[in-house]
């Protein structure tokens, strides 16, 4: 398996390649959805994400933030505008390249886990790539190590606490070597030592991460840049040190500052 943030490189086309070089890792221009029952969740949002980028998505309940997320695998299709990988548009057809390259963990871990032990549970994905048996073995192997959850592989998903869990599910992803991982509120229901390992862990990664979370303080450690979105809009991007002690422009889109204040969580690297 590559390192973390190398995806291999027999991936598509020759063309599509090149644009992977040139074009930024995510692009939306003039995003637009409503939900079936005409609820609007989003409203021409423009967002360019480089390669190798920690980007956050922030706001209070409602803003957007998981609504924009599905949009960048194909979860969910824009009513107006367009999301672009890596230069490709983000369309039914192209939706297996799309969901090569980018790599989603949900907010609660048992949406993912579902086979009769982790072991199976991370080979799911390359397995379904087509790969032969020990390319799939040597995957999990990396992608467990990768997150410290090597001893559980033999063990049943249920049986694991919420921060196994979630280092399980981020394996899962990470076995089939994703361009960019899209995390939705990945510290919510971790314990403070879960939650540590997991600010580790995703610091350690050089791929590009797009992380929405209600975790003003891990966002600090993580990410160099966030979006702070409100009523389906981005109203706000820079850095979190700037962007969070700007105290009106929290109050307006419903967020508390940091619990460690804008300095004390330990700065993305």
């Amino acid at each position: 398996m590559s390192p973390p943030g190398r995806p291999e490189t027999d991936r598509g086309s020759s063309e599509h390649s090149a644009k992977q070089v040139s074009a930024p890792a995510v692009e939306l221009r003039g995003l637009s959805y409503a939900y079936p029952d005409g609820t609007p969740a989003l409203s021409d949002v423009d967002v360019c994400i480089a390669h190798g980028e920690a980007v956050a998505v922030v706001g209070a309940n409602g803003a957007g933030k998981s609504t924009l997320l599905q949009h960048l695998n194909g979860l969910l299709l824009p009513n107006q505008g367009e999301v672009a990988i890596d230069g490709l548009p983000v369309t039914r057809a192209t939706l297996p390249r799309v969901r090569r390259s980018v790599g989603f963990v949900f907010q609660d871990a048992d949406d993912q886990l579902f086979m009769p032990t982790v072991r199976d549970d991370v080979a799911f994905g390359p397995s379904n790539q087509g790969l032969q048996a020990q390319q799939v073995q040597a995957r999990v192997s990396a992608a467990l190590e990768a997150v410290g959850a090597a001893h559980l592989a033999k063990r049943a998903p249920y049986r694991l606490s919420g921060g196994e869990k979630r280092a399980v599910a981020i394996a899962g992803v990470l076995a089939m070597e994703p361009s960019i991982l899209v995390l939705d509120e990945p510290s919510s229901g971790l314990d403070p030592a879960g939650r540590r390992r997991l600010i580790e862990l995703l610091r350690s990664f050089s791929m590009t991460r797009v992380i929405a979370t209600h975790d003003l303080d891990l966002v600090l450690a993580v990410c160099k840049r966030v979006l702070v979105m409100h009523e389906g809009r981005v109203v706000a991007d820079g850095s979190p040190i700037d962007l969070f002690a700007d105290l009106a422009l929290l109050r307006r889109c419903h967020l508390e500052p940091p619990l460690g204040g804008t300095g004390g969580a330990g700065p993305a690297r």
